[in-house]
């Protein structure tokens, strides 16, 4: 039986790993740039702070508490004697296409313990045949299919209700029309579950999964750039990919200008928008003055969709390849819904982008590609500071030993500054470059987005604060029912509207916010039908109930009342309304308030009374948690300590989404048809089961994409 090996991270005086030091892991730990600790100033306080945590440990050790088991193992949970496991590993994820099943015959391999052992020699390397990588029989049981999640544009139905939508194109000459992606209708069989969340919740197709060729061939992964591609995955294995071509050609994606095919986009569906220039007072204006028997057009939300990059950044060719299929599917295909930006973190303040047209165009032509020029926005940290003036008073505990401005600890305010500059969008991504997506960015937002404007407010704080395990807490209506049954016997009072406490300079909340009858008089009706202001893909705690470091970074409050109540979201991708983030800038700019970037959105949504949401995407483990231990250890520690956003993170390192996570980055590498820890690769695939095909996921971080590949 495999063991669980500890993966890397545990060393981090972060997590609740101070004991696992000595031992190896088995996934390489995301790269040094993801670990904020290393930032941190040696003052006397936080050396206070290490020295008490290694007193700690050194009492645990002592006391008896932790007893290694094995070598090298891995352990799960709080770490006491009776309640260390060793979950056996998940290899479902690596079957290939060419055991593709429909999927009313899939039977997952966990959580019924049915974990596979991957079968290796006398020398531990996995056994490899010597089966032709191009024979006919490597071809998968399934043809690929077009895989098209958007509104059927042109029936009889969506024309009733909206303008018509105009084809996009890539060039300027409108001949390559934007491309399609292909899925095949099936899953690999014995393919792993995920253990939180919900595909079928949010709404995602389960009908299909995606290997590589369907998903990037439209955007120049398979082959060379002598054809106009990236020169990807031609030496990987490709059973039955000549049928993904037929259908998809091969782009030559020399020349291509995005920027300039986004804007002619929005230009031709323009119609499809509210004007920008109009006021709300227009808007509600023109919707009274439509005859009673009228319907209406709607008018489709905007969506600015920021990409947080920075100068210096190395775009290679699997960057590029997963930016072209953000602009494609989400800005192009749907006529213009979604407006792809980078937002470029200039780091050497010294450039004085403000002053100088050229400069600006010389930086900013140095540190994107090409393709992506007309795309970009610049900024700098002494931009932030003209913008944001001094002072900031009033910090409880910097942790960071950092600046207010800097991004370290204010990354908000240029999102912030960015929406100031384009009130036209009502919604704002806000997206990290070592996140992907192994299937389609239209179905994975838009999906997401339905689903939380579905949710009533009635619970909704408390539900987002947990983690969704299906096969603990059954349909979601089960699941809204315990987290209302718990939050009673908890005696915690439910939050219902804008949160009241100490203050003496506090903003006036929308007065759209205030619940429209009690909490116990309502049926779960208010805030249906209502768009979230933010959305987040981890549960959003209490930081008083943990022990996350930053937890007291909180500026501008008055001092001699209590902190301010606080939320947080770990990971900074999310989706930001018009609405919050006016009211983040307003509170930065005229209170001086501020808080640590992860905390600061769902903060300030509840201070106001907004509606916040953590959406229950489906996230993997490498291991078969038994689910009740795994909804204790996550949903229920037994002391603040013990919080898995703190010192309890360790246990996030073999997720496929987290900052920390060690498995998101092998299991993309290996989809990818990249050997990962001497498995995969074109060898093992072509002598196996074939390449991977995974289901819509999100994987964070992904700090590298060039394994090798033989």
């Amino acid at each position: 039986m495999a063991k669980y090996e500890r993966l890397p991270g545990g060393e981090s005086s972060r997590g609740n790993g101070s004991a696992f030091a000595g031992l190896k892991g088995k996934w390489r730990s995301p790269s040094p740039g993801s670990d904020r600790l290393r930032f941190l100033r040696l003052s006397p306080l936080r050396l206070l702070i290490i020295a008490a945590t290694i007193l700690f440990g050194v009492a645990l050790l002592a006391g008896g508490r932790y007893k290694p088991r094995g070598s090298p193992a891995a352990y799960v949970g709080n770490m006491e004697d009776e309640e260390v496991i060793e979950p056996d590993r998940l290899n479902g994820y690596y079957t290939g296409v060419r055991k593709l099943i429909p999927v009313s015959e899939w039977k997952p391999e966990n959580p019924l313990n049915e974990t596979q052992e991957i079968a290796k020699d006398l020398f531990g390397k996995v056994k490899r045949s010597l089966i032709n990588l191009n024979s006919p029989q490597a071809d998968p049981p399934m043809d690929p299919v077009l895989f098209n999640p958007y509104p059927d544009y042109e029936s009889a139905e969506y024309l009733s209700k909206h303008q018509p939508v105009q084809k996009c194109y890539l060039d300027s000459d409108e001949k390559i029309l934007a491309p399609d992606i292909y899925a095949y209708p099936g899953i690999p069989e014995g393919m792993t579950a995920q253990t939180f969340g919900s595909p079928e919740e949010i709404g995602f197709n389960t009908n299909v999964c995606f290997d590589r060729y369907g998903r990037f061939a439209p955007y120049g992964y398979g082959y060379y750039p002598v054809e106009g591609g990236l020169g990807l995955g031609n030496r990987s294995e490709h059973g039955g990919v000549d049928k993904v071509f037929e259908k998809t050609g091969k782009v030559d994606y020399r020349g291509i200008n995005w920027g300039d095919a986004q804007k002619k986009c929005y230009e031709k569906n323009k119609a499809r928008f509210e004007d920008p220039t109009k006021s709300k007072g227009e808007k509600v204006a023109r919707a009274e003055k439509a005859d009673p028997g009228q319907t209406l057009v709607k008018k489709v939300p905007r969506t600015a969709y920021v990409l947080r990059t920075w100068t210096g950044n190395k775009y290679d060719e699997h960057q590029i390849m997963t930016i072209r299929a953000m602009i494609n599917e989400l800005a192009l295909k749907s006529g213009g819904e979604y407006d792809i930006h980078f937002l470029v973190h200039v780091k050497d303040d010294s450039i004085p982008i403000w002053a100088s047209d050229e400069v600006y165009r010389e930086t900013l032509e140095a540190n994107v590609p090409e393709e992506f020029w007309g795309m970009a926005t610049l900024w700098s940290e002494k931009l932030m500071e003209l913008f944001y003036p001094d002072p900031f008073p009033d910090n409880v505990v910097n942790m960071a030993g950092a600046p207010i401005h800097g991004v370290y600890r204010s990354a908000h305010f240029a999102l912030q500054w960015f929406a100031q500059q384009h009130q036209e969008y009502d919604f704002f991504w806000n997206w990290e470059m070592d996140v992907r997506l192994s299937g389609h960015y239209y179905e994975f937002h838009e999906k997401i987005s339905d689903w939380a404007r579905e949710q009533p407010r009635k619970g909704l704080w408390e539900r987002s604060s947990r983690f969704y395990i299906p096969e603990v807490h059954g349909p979601w209506t089960n699941f809204t029912e315990t987290v209302e049954k718990e939050t009673k016997q908890s005696g915690v009072t439910p939050i219902w509207g804008p949160v009241e406490f100490p203050a003496t300079d506090m903003l006036d909340s929308p007065p759209e916010v205030h619940p429209p009858r009690r909490y116990v008089d309502d049926d779960y009706e208010w805030g249906v039908g209502e768009d979230a202001d933010l959305i987040v893909f981890d549960p959003i705690f209490d930081p008083e109930r943990s022990n996350w470091v930053f937890r007291l970074d909180v500026t501008g409050y008055n001092l001699s009342l209590p902190v301010p109540p606080r939320r947080c979201a770990i990971i900074t991708i999310g989706r930001l309304s018009k609405r919050l983030l006016n009211l983040m800038h307003e509170e930065t700019w005229a209170m001086r308030h501020t808080m640590f970037p992860e905390m600061w959105p769902p903060s300030v949504a509840l201070h106001h009374g907004l509606k916040a949401v953590y959406a229950p995407h489906p996230v993997f483990f490498d291991r078969d948690w038994p689910l009740e231990y795994a909804d204790q250890v996550f949903n229920h520690p037994e002391t603040d300590f013990d919080s898995v956003f703190g010192w309890g993170e360790h246990n996030f390192l073999g997720s496929s989404f987290y900052y920390n996570s060690g498995f998101s980055g092998a299991l993309w590498r290996r989809f990818l048809g990249q050997r990962e820890n001497n498995e995969g690769g074109a060898y093992e695939e072509g002598s196996g089961t074939g390449r991977m095909c995974l289901r819509n996921t999100l994987f964070h971080p992904i700090k590298h994409e060039h394994g090798p590949t033989d």
